[in-house]
C-alpha cells in the first residue's frame, strides 16, 4: 500500500504538470508579427524613400524591387517578383524549409499557391507542345470513336430465347379468352425425329 502512495505522489509531482503545461499542438509556431496587419502590405511606394523603405522591408536591393502597377487589385508595396516554379527550383540546394524549396524571410511570389511543386509549371521547357498534345489527345479519342462506330452493326449481346411462363404463357392471366386458350409446348422430352 505504502508503494502505490509514493507511485502516486511521485506521478503527481512529475507527470501531472507536464500534461497540464503540454500544448495541444506538437509543432511550434513562431510569430514573426504580432497581428494580421504585420503581414498586410503597406501602401504603394510613390516617392524613392518609400520605395527604399519597402525594399528593405522585403529583404531585397532596391534595384531587384519592382512593383505590381497600382490597378486596384491591392497589392500596395508588396514586391513583383519572376514566376519561377517549384519544379525548376534546384532540388540538392540546403533549403532552410526543403518540402517548399524555400528559405527563411524569403518573400513569396503572389501567386505562390499556384506555381508550387505539385501545381503549374511555367517554367521549364515541355517535352511535347499544346499543339501535339491536343493532337495526340484528339487521334487518341477520335480511334475510340472510329472503333465504336465500326461496331455498331455487330450488336455484342448474348442471344436469348423469350421469356417462358408456366400455364401457356400466362394466358388466362394476361386477359386471354378461356375458349381460344392455345396449348404452347416450350420443350418436350420426346427424343427428336
Amino acid at each position: 500500500m505504502e508503494k502505490c502512495r509514493k507511485l502516486l505522489s511521485l506521478s503527481r509531482r512529475t507527470i501531472f504538470p507536464l500534461l497540464l503545461r503540454r500544448n495541444l499542438s506538437t509543432t511550434r509556431i513562431v510569430a514573426a508579427g504580432y497581428w494580421n496587419k504585420d503581414w498586410k502590405p503597406g501602401p504603394y511606394p510613390t516617392t524613392p524613400e518609400e520605395r527604399e523603405a519597402a525594399a528593405k522591408k522585403y529583404g531585397l536591393r532596391l534595384e531587384d524591387y519592382d512593383v505590381y502597377p497600382d490597378d486596384g487589385l491591392g497589392y500596395g508595396d508588396y514586391p513583383k517578383l519572376p514566376v519561377v516554379s517549384g519544379d525548376s527550383k534546384d532540388p540538392y540546394e540546403d533549403w532552410d524549409f526543403p518540402e517548399l524549396k524555400r528559405n527563411y524571410g524569403e518573400p513569396l511570389h503572389v501567386e505562390a499557391d499556384i506555381i508550387g511543386e505539385d501545381r503549374l509549371d511555367y517554367t521549364t521547357k515541355r517535352l511535347y507542345s499544346d499543339r501535339f498534345a491536343a493532337l495526340y489527345f484528339l487521334g487518341f479519342v477520335g480511334t475510340l470513336a472510329l472503333l465504336f462506330v465500326l461496331a455498331m452493326p455487330y450488336p455484342d449481346i448474348q442471344p436469348a430465347m423469350p421469356k417462358q411462363f408456366p400455364f401457356n404463357d400466362l394466358y388466362l392471366e394476361k386477359g386471354g379468352d378461356p375458349e381460344k386458350m392455345p396449348t404452347i409446348k416450350h420443350y418436350t422430352f420426346e427424343p427428336a425425329d
